[in-house]
């Protein structure tokens, strides 16, 4: 039969190796070849290529229009991001051509747009990249074959907004049958808004109990993917890494200097898509008997680009210090550490060629939010910024010290 002769029809990526695909990003040229293997002789009319960047949301909602009447609400919404066609052969006469038995390589290229959308999976949307290749030949159905890329869409912390501290401060009074027990507050600080996956996150934070019962002190990172579509919007919550302090009793005050908060191989903050967005929050609690808790809400930016290590430091650095005489804090943070190399967060071929997410799905914790959806995202070899140190490690020596003009 006909539809026999074809032995071998995939589409393959340049510089694509064993076990691991080439990641892209906006502005960059995306080039392969469709590979096609023949038994014997086949006759061929054409064979096109198509590339198509799409972001996607839907859901369905259940809607009461009576005391007896339901119905079901669905909203749906889709954004085009990369379009591109091509004819990679074609007969220059007649309506086929015939292609000899063996292997045979059709080569493409093309310029993705300069901003694009980091690929993505939720579970109410999603945004996919991938290539399609159609073999078109007379009397047999099309031969298709498909081929889906990663997109990572750079953002860089080293940013003016990104490296500004975030602070913030709350009170709240404990009740208990409507009589007071007395005022809890607290007040957090982190060192600024943007950080990359493995990095720890110092918090900053002062718990002063005026209650008559001990109070628990936790912190979370929670990412919050928001969908939108036909003006209403769907959300889904997932904390992707949490601390819990010591209990602090009643009129006693706790300080936290510089507590290590760890962010796990998370995907990067998705903040310019039109239908869907992924954000990070720093979220500081307090939790008190018999009344609601006290929580205080820090944003956060995932980035792709660690902190650089000349330029950006220093201003990093700068704002820490000013920002550890604010809060009376003379001393460093506990275990700081520098940002690691995405090598050792995200290891090699992690992103299979179906599109699976590399980052296992994380348990829920205590504060009751559903599990994650993470973007796609593979290895970045980003050297991170050496450790900081006040004392020059090469102290010039007492022969090479300039000499006084007056002496």
């Amino acid at each position: 039969m006909l539809f026999d002769k074809v032995k071998a029809f995939v589409v393959q990526l340049d510089g694509a190796s064993a076990g691991a695909e080439p990641v892209f990003s906006g502005g960059q040229a995306v080039t392969g070849r469709v590979l096609l293997e023949l038994a014997s002789p086949a006759r061929v009319g054409a064979l096109k290529l198509r590339a198509r960047g799409r972001a996607h949301v839907h859901w369905t909602e259940s809607r009461s229009a009576g005391s007896s009447t339901a119905y079901t609400q669905s909203y749906s919404e889709r954004v085009e991001v990369v379009s591109h066609r091509a004819t990679l052969l074609a007969p220059d006469t007649g309506e086929t051509t015939t292609l000899p038995p063996g292997r045979h390589e059709f080569p493409f290229s093309f310029q993705l747009p300069p901003t694009l959308v980091t690929s993505f999976e939720g579970k109410h949307g999603s945004v996919r990249y991938c290539i399609k290749a159609t073999l078109h030949r007379p009397w047999v159905p099309a031969r298709r074959a498909r081929k889906i890329f990663t997109v990572i869409e750079p953002v860089d912390i080293n940013t003016p907004a990104l490296l500004a501290p975030q602070a913030g401060a709350l009170e709240k009074v404990a009740r208990s049958w409507y009589s007071s027990r007395g005022l809890v507050s607290l007040s957090a600080k982190i060192d600024r808004k943007g950080y990359t996956p493995g990095e720890v996150i110092p918090v900053f934070a002062e718990i002063d109990n005026g209650s008559t019962r001990p109070v628990l002190p936790r912190a979370a990172v929670v990412q919050t993917q928001t969908f939108m579509a036909r003006g209403a919007r769907k959300q889904k919550r997932a904390v992707v890494a949490s601390l819990a302090g010591e209990p602090v009793g009643p009129g006693r005050r706790a300080l936290w200097q510089g507590r290590a908060l760890r962010i796990p191989p998370v995907g990067p903050s998705i903040l310019h898509c039109r239908v869907l967005h992924v954000d990070y929050s720093l979220k500081v609690c307090v939790d008190i008997p018999g009344t609601s808790k006290l929580l205080l809400e820090l944003p956060l930016v995932i980035g792709t680009i660690p902190l650089h290590p000349f330029g950006s430091r220093s201003s990093s650095v700068g704002s820490h210090a000013s920002f550890l005489l604010d809060w009376g804090l003379g001393a460093l943070p506990e275990r700081p550490e520098a940002p690691p190399e995405y090598s050792e967060v995200v290891a090699d071929g992690e992103v299979a060629a179906t599109g699976q997410s590399p980052f296992p799905p994380l348990q829920d914790t205590d504060m009751s939010l559903e599990g994650p959806f993470f973007a796609y995202i593979q290895e970045f070899r980003y050297r991170p910024p050496p450790l900081y140190s006040e004392e020059d490690p090469n102290p010039p020596s007492e022969a090479m010290r300039p000499r006084c003009m007056t002496c």
